[in-house]
C-alpha cells in the first residue's frame, strides 16, 4: 500500500535561510529515488536536494525565492513500491524539524516526515538537472552542465547526454569568447602598437580571412599529432629528371609533387582509415571509396587548396599535367569552389622553398595531411659504408580521434618505401 512521505531539507551544514533558485518538480510528477527536487544557492556554491524515495509528488511546499533551513518541508510524496518503507534512520527525523502534519478531512494518518537524501554540490553546474554521479562525471570532463540538454524524462541529464555534448563540442567551430566545452578563451588585448614606433595597417586578403577562420577552427577542434619521417628519393629524382626532359617538349612539367600524389594514393589504399572522415555525430567513420587529393597552392592572395580527383586511377604524366593546370588557375584566381571540394587527403609541399619539417594543420573534414619539406643530401649508412642519398622530410599530421601513433608510423613508413622504389607504384 502506498504511503505518504513528507520530504524535508536535510543537513546543509551551518547554513540558514538558504535561497531556493530552482524547483525541479511539480504536483503530479513521478520521481525516482535520488532524483533532484530543488537547487539551493549559498554564498559559495549551489546544491541539489534529491529525494530519498520514489513515487508521485502530491504537493510542492516551496517555490523559487523561498529561503529554507534544515528540516523545512519541501514536498509531499506518495511513495511507491519498495521505496514506501523509508530507512529507519531517515524516517526518524526530529519532530521539531517537521512542520504541522498535512492531513485530509477524513483524519487520515499524518505523512511520515523524511529528511531528503544528502544534497550534492553543483557549483559548476548551476541549474542543471542531473544526479550526483552525472555531476561528478561532468566535472571530470570539464563540462559545464548548464550548457547540456537532458534527454531523460523531465529534461534530466544522463551520461550519454554529457558524452554527446563533448563529441559535438570537439566537432564544432569555437567562435567568440567561450568554447563549446564551457572553457573561457581570453579575448586578444587591444594594443596601440604606434606608441612603440612607426606602423602601417594593411587589410588581410579575402582568401586569408576565410582560410584563417577555417584553420583556427581545425586547429582548436581537432587533436593534432604529427609524425615525422624521411624518404630516400635518390632513384625517384633521377628518374624524374630523365623523363622531365622528354615531357618538357610537350609543355608538361614533371614535378616531385606528381610522384607524391601517386605515392599518397597508394598509401591511402593500403590504409583506408586515412581516407575517411568522422560523421556529424563523431561516432562513425565514413570510409571513402574514391581518392581525391588536395594540393596546397601558394598564391599572391593566400593559400588555396584545389583538389585532383581519382588520383589512384591516373598516371604520373596525367597527374603532372592536371597539377600544372589547376595550380595556374589558383594563382590566376580563376579557380572555382567546386575545384576545392571533395578532398580526402591534402599534401602541402614546401620543398621548393626550404625547411626541414613543419606541422601542417588538418583540412577538416579530412583526418590527415602530409607536409613535404626540402630534400637534402645526407650520408646514409648502407652495406658497411656511408653513401650520399637524397632524403626527403615528411610531416604527417593526423586526427588522434581516428588514427593512433602506430598507424601513422606505418603510413609514413609505407609512403617512404614507395617513394624510395617507385616500381612499387606499378604493383
Amino acid at each position: 500500500m502506498a504511503e505518504i512521505k513528507q520530504i524535508l531539507v536535510p543537513d546543509i551544514g551551518n547554513y540558514k535561510d538558504v535561497p531556493v533558485i530552482e524547483v525541479m518538480v511539480k504536483a503530479g510528477d513521478t520521481v525516482s529515488a535520488e532524483q533532484s527536487l530543488l537547487t539551493l544557492e549559498t554564498d559559495k556554491a549551489t546544491m541539489d536536494v534529491p529525494t530519498p524515495v520514489a513515487g508521485v509528488v502530491k504537493e510542492v511546499k516551496i517555490k523559487v525565492g523561498d529561503k529554507v533551513s534544515e528540516g523545512k518541508l519541501i514536498v509531499v510524496i506518495e511513495a511507491s513500491g519498495s521505496s514506501a518503507a523509508a530507512p529507519a534512520s531517515a524516517a526518524a527525523a526530529p519532530a521539531k524539524a517537521a512542520p504541522a502534519a498535512v492531513t485530509n478531512a477524513a483524519a487520515a494518518p499524518a505523512p511520515a516526515p523524511v529528511l531528503a537524501a544528502p544534497l550534492t554540490s553543483a557549483s559548476s553546474a548551476g541549474k542543471s538537472h542531473a544526479s550526483p554521479s552525472i555531476r561528478r562525471f561532468a566535472r571530470e570532463l570539464g563540462v559545464d552542465l548548464t550548457q547540456v540538454k537532458g534527454s531523460s524524462p523531465k529534461g534530466r541529464i544522463n551520461k550519454d547526454d554529457v558524452q554527446n555534448f563533448v563529441k559535438q563540442a570537439l566537432s564544432q567551430p569555437r567562435g567568440g569568447a567561450a568554447g563549446g566545452s564551457g572553457m573561457q578563451v581570453l579575448a586578444m588585448p587591444v594594443i596601440d602598437f604606434a606608441k612603440f614606433g612607426a606602423v602601417e595597417s594593411r587589410p588581410l586578403s579575402r582568401i586569408k580571412k576565410i582560410s584563417g577562420a577555417n584553420l583556427h577552427r581545425n586547429w582548436v577542434t581537432i587533436p593534432h599529432i604529427t609524425q615525422f619521417d624521411e624518404a630516400d628519393i635518390s632513384e625517384m629524382e633521377a628518374f624524374r629528371k630523365q623523363i622531365g626532359v622528354e615531357y618538357a617538349k610537350q609543355n608538361i612539367k614533371i614535378t616531385p609533387l606528381a610522384f607524391m600524389l601517386k605515392a599518397a594514393a597508394a598509401a591511402l589504399q593500403e590504409f583506408p582509415d586515412f581516407n575517411a572522415s568522422l560523421d556529424a555525430s563523431g561516432e562513425n567513420l565514413v570510409l571513402k571509396k574514391y581518392i581525391h587529393i588536395g594540393v596546397a597552392v601558394d598564391t599572391p592572395n593566400g593559400l588555396m587548396v584545389p583538389v585532383l580527383r581519382d588520383v589512384d586511377k591516373k598516371g604520373l604524366v596525367q597527374l603532372a599535367k592536371e597539377l600544372g593546370e589547376i595550380s595556374a588557375k589558383a594563382r590566376e584566381l580563376k579557380i572555382t569552389a567546386a575545384d576545392m571540394q571533395g578532398g580526402c587527403f591534402t599534401i602541402s609541399s614546401l620543398g621548393g622553398i626550404g625547411g626541414t619539417a613543419f606541422t601542417p594543420i588538418i583540412n577538416a573534414p579530412e583526418v590527415a595531411i602530409l607536409g613535404v619539406s626540402k630534400a637534402s643530401m645526407k650520408p646514409v649508412y648502407q652495406d658497411g659504408a656511408f653513401v650520399p642519398r637524397l632524403m626527403l622530410p615528411l610531416s604527417l599530421s593526423y586526427d588522434h580521434r581516428v588514427i593512433d601513433g602506430a598507424a601513422a608510423a606505418r603510413f609514413t613508413t609505407y609512403l617512404a618505401q614507395v617513394l624510395a622504389d617507385i616500381r612499387r607504384l606499378a604493383l
